[in-house]
């Protein structure tokens, strides 16, 4: 007996199956173009000064996760429209991020990031009311307990970096942002951003 496609696995050219997409949703800082250089700057610096042999990763992608919403089959329009919601209800004002390690997270690629020695108030704060307007939104399914703020700048494909100091960066953060991303695709998309207030 012949097996029916699946309706998310669908025949190419060639006879295969593609692989189903996965579509990631989540909360992030992004940085401006200054910001993003100096971050690709401090990466080539620690991928040089160790060896690294790793996947860097554009600074168009770049980016400290706030809250992970999900891996999706398809883009979950209801999960989009309640954290956005929840988003608009939060109320923060701009603070100051600054980078000044480099380390590695372990996985199946590792993750090699930069991080911060101190975690702002500005930024525990905005991390602490996202996470209880997203509860109230029926959404704390999806989130982390835990908080470790960084920018991921490549994925290792050897041994892990061992951690050390970089210049610091400062960024200056004004804002969030809801993104999409397909795994394994393009640049994210916004689905919606929001500016916080000046003090």
């Amino acid at each position: 007996m012949n097996r029916s496609s699946s309706p998310d696995r669908q025949p190419d050219l060639l006879g295969g199956h593609t692989p189903p997409q996965v579509h990631r949703l989540f909360f992030a800082l992004m940085p401006d173009d200054a910001v993003a250089q100096r971050i690709e700057a401090a990466a080539s610096r620690v991928a040089a000064a160790q060896h690294l042999h790793a996947r860097m990763i554009r600074a168009s992608r770049y980016h400290a996760t706030l809250h992970f919403l999900g891996d999706h089959p398809l883009l979950r329009e209801d999960i989009a429209k309640a954290a956005m919601a929840a988003a608009a209800k939060v109320q923060a004002r701009p603070f100051e991020l600054v980078l000044d390690s480099a380390a590695a997270f372990h996985g199946r690629e590792p993750p090699c990031v930069l991080r911060c020695s101190q975690v702002p108030d500005g930024l525990q704060r905005l991390w602490n009311d996202l996470q209880q307007t997203l509860s109230l939104a029926g959404l704390g399914r999806h989130l982390s307990r835990q908080f470790t703020p960084h920018v991921t700048f490549a994925n290792s494909r050897g041994r892990l970096p061992e951690p050390m100091a970089i210049e610091p960066i400062r960024w200056r953060v004004e804002g969030f942002s809801l993104l999409h991303s397909i795994v394994g695709g393009g640049d994210y998309r916004i689905l919606d951003a929001w500016r916080f207030q000046a003090p």
